[in-house]
């Protein structure tokens, strides 16, 4: 089955790939196909993720998979949430999205610091589909007060994780793709598509 993922982002993609290797799921990038981002006017994970995938359903023709996932933080209220991306304003500046949530949390006490990923995907058979599969997944941690490691992307060195005693990015990413939200969230969604 060939798929259209509703995202350019290529660490995103890099990461669906390898968790849907052996299912026979063929990923194409919505950006392979000249397909824009959709514009996440949502209010939760599930309506812009839902938001993404109609959009690559329609303009490519193909089913689609979108996701749309961010880090939430218990002291800040449950932000950077829907707006993880663009929480420092450009969309996905790494650096100064980690820069800002650092500073937002400076006078945060370790224990205090607790966040989750989110993680909503969903595939839809075509664009008008009335019963998509939808699979969550969260991956609990807190946030270091500096970066650590050189693996993942977006927030991934600042997240650490207390079972491995690693940041996100410290993290193998076969390690990484089994316990993150992501791969929760893809392991539903293959147990949906058995079913």
């Amino acid at each position: 089955m060939k798929l259209v993922l509703a995202s350019g982002n290529a660490g995103k993609l890099a990461e669906i790939r390898e968790i849907l290797a052996d299912t026979g799921i063929a990923l194409v990038a919505q950006t392979a196909l000249g397909v824009a981002d959709a514009e996440e006017t949502g209010t939760t994970f599930v309506e812009n993720a839902l938001l993404k995938a109609r959009h690559a359903a329609r303009a490519s023709g193909l089913p689609a998979l979108g996701d749309d996932s961010g880090i939430c933080v218990d002291a800040l209220g449950g932000a950077p949430g829907l707006l993880s991306a663009r929480y420092a304003g450009e969309h996905g500046n790494a650096a100064a999205n980690i820069a800002r949530l650092l500073d937002a949390l400076r006078n945060v006490p370790d224990p205090q610091r607790t966040a989750h990923f989110h993680c909503t995907i969903v595939l839809l058979r075509h664009a008008d589909d009335p019963a998509p599969l939808i699979a969550e997944g969260r991956w609990h941690g807190r946030i270091l007060r500096a970066p650590r490691g050189a693996g993942g992307f977006g927030y991934d060195p600042v997240f650490f994780d207390p079972v491995f005693g690693k940041s996100a990015a410290e993290l193998d990413a076969t390690t990484k793709n089994r316990v993150s939200h992501r791969g929760q969230a893809l392991a539903k969604l293959r147990e949906l598509l058995r079913a």
